[in-house]
């Protein structure tokens, strides 16, 4: 679903459908030690940026929403976790390490003709 900022989201949730007025992000809804989400903490986020470079299904990622300097400096912190291998990943823009290692690149498909 779009956000406010315009990206694409999975997490992200609106209804407007007869008279609601419904507006949630699921990923920091289910962190209880996140501040409260609101719609315009979608402009800084990063998730829609680590989701369309990193299709993994094994990538799970929790976020949290950490206030700034008397209420000014809002940003949304990402912390990412491969389910697979269970271990924390570094840089979620480019994925679990370990399954880096596991699929095959291109120099690999070049030794096998």
């Amino acid at each position: 679903m779009k956000t406010p900022a315009g990206d694409e989201c999975r997490f992200y949730y609106e209804d407007y459908h007869r008279g609601r007025s419904e507006q949630q992000c699921r990923l920091i809804q289910s962190n209880p030690n996140s501040s409260a989400w609101r719609p315009h903490d979608c402009a800084n986020c990063p998730v829609p940026s680590i989701l369309r470079a990193n299709s993994s299904p094994n990538l799970v990622l929790q976020g949290t929403v950490k206030k700034g300097f008397m209420g000014f400096n809002r940003r949304v912190e990402v912390i990412a976790f491969c389910s697979r291998h269970a271990i924390d990943v570094p840089e979620p823009h480019v994925g679990c390490p370990q399954c880096a290692k596991e699929k095959p690149g291109l120099q690999d498909l070049f030794t096998q003709w």
